[in-house]
């Protein structure tokens, strides 16, 4: 396989980050800054990352960990002897941007906060990811995904009516703090441009919970504490069966409202003075709902999205494996080819913003293969001989309880 290359198209290409973090949050943001050019190191300790020990159907490596880990090198650092940390101080030298998910105190007793670390290189951009943030009677805490959901009003949300609260499964928060430290890392970035210094960021799952919540986390003066706080349409739109499989319709506007008529050969609601607002079907899905079903009955899912093409918002409700040779999938080239020294060729996502040449031609052909999540310490050799050490010092740290 041909050494994996960085288009110098990309804006973060020629950027150095140290990704630290475990799980998803913190690796995940540093996948996207990974996405966007830079050269993204991931420094696990000797008994790895614990998302690699994540159930899986994969049998030699966590689904989860090659899905959230492309585009980086790996190396095995034991931060605990001095001579690991020698080699992090090393790094730190050369990096641009640090990320990690240690809970607060953790770092200081590591020697890895961040006014150490500015010591040692005074423009590093400093992103800790934490679950409650670094002050208040949480901070210390440890936050996960679906705990922060419980916290936040989120699973009940979630819940059906009279029904108990319900997980949001998929990592929501997790995949939304990640964006978040990808955006504040940018950012940092931009600033570091202007001013000639780093700085520390602090992103926490907590935050991410509540940023991803602000069209709910307005209290109007004068409003009861609890009150509908969604902003669902309601009516017809949502999710419906069909004579096979099932369809989801959003049909808002005026304009997408007459179509779908059109298309169910339900003209005599198209105009109708009790129907003409999303407002009003909403209130009235008792009465449309019903209809909108039976006619939908006449076709498959499929079909009907076929049917109504641009005309009706719409989507047959599809497994996401569907994705892997969707043609609008393909034709954005947002799969690509991935090699792991675990888990061997696989596809997996590629790039989810396009910039530069690579916008006007998004999937050329022939692309080449991306960088597969690393194995446990698969370019520490390399690493470290780029380090200023002689191959008999890496070879003594890698024979050692320092390096794998």
């Amino acid at each position: 396989m041909l050494e994996y290359e960085v288009s110098d198209q990309l804006p973060l290409a020629g950027i150095k980050v140290l990704d630290l973090s475990a799980y998803i949050a913190g690796p995940y943001g540093c996948a996207l800054l990974g996405d966007m050019g830079a050269d993204v190191i991931k420094v696990e300790p000797p008994e790895g990352d614990n998302l690699r020990k994540y159930p899986s159907t994969l049998a030699s490596e966590s689904r989860a960990f090659l899905g959230i880990n492309r585009n980086k090198r790996g190396l095995c650092l034991n931060l605990k002897e001095a001579a690991g940390y020698e080699v992090l101080v090393k790094l730190v030298r050369e990096a641009d941007v640090l990320v990690h998910n240690f809970r607060p105190g953790v770092p200081e007793r590591l020697r890895i906060d961040y006014a150490t670390l500015a010591a040692v290189n005074p423009r590093l951009i400093y992103c800790a990811m934490t679950g409650y943030g670094a002050a208040g009677p949480m901070a210390r805490h440890a936050g996960y995904d679906q705990v922060l959901q419980s916290m936040t009003g989120m699973c009940a949300a979630q819940a059906k009516t009279d029904g108990p609260p319900e997980v949001l499964y998929g990592s929501v928060v997790d995949y939304y703090g990640a964006a978040l430290i990808s955006n504040s890392v940018s950012a940092a970035l931009y600033r570091r441009e202007r001013t000639g210094r780093g700085q520390a960021i602090e992103v926490s799952l907590l935050g991410s919970a509540l940023a991803m919540q602000s069209a709910r986390l307005v209290w109007a003066e004068g409003e009861p504490r609890r009150i509908e706080r969604d902003m669902r349409s309601g009516g017809i739109t949502g999710i419906h069966p069909t004579r096979e499989g099932h369809l989801y319709l959003s049909a808002n506007t005026p304009h997408f409202w007459r179509a779908l008529c059109g298309h169910l050969d339900l003209p005599n609601l198209a105009d109708h003075p009790d129907y003409d607002t999303v407002k009003k079907r909403a209130a009235q899905a008792g009465v449309l709902v019903p209809l909108v079903r039976e006619a939908l009955a006449r076709a498959s899912a499929r079909e009907w999205a076929e049917r109504f093409g641009q005309s009706v918002p719409c989507a047959e409700v599809r497994q996401v494996e569907d994705m892997f040779d969707h043609p609008q999938v393909q034709a954005m080239g947002f799969m690509r080819p991935y090699h792991s020294t675990e888990a061997g060729d696989y596809l997996g996502l590629a790039q989810w913003a396009q910039f530069g040449a690579a916008a006007e031609n998004p999937a050329p052909a022939g692309a080449a293969t991306g960088r597969g999540a690393p194995g446990l310490g698969e370019h520490s050799r390399k690493i470290l001989s780029t380090l200023g050490y002689t191959a008999d010092e890496v070879d003594h740290l890698l024979h050692s309880s320092v390096v794998q």
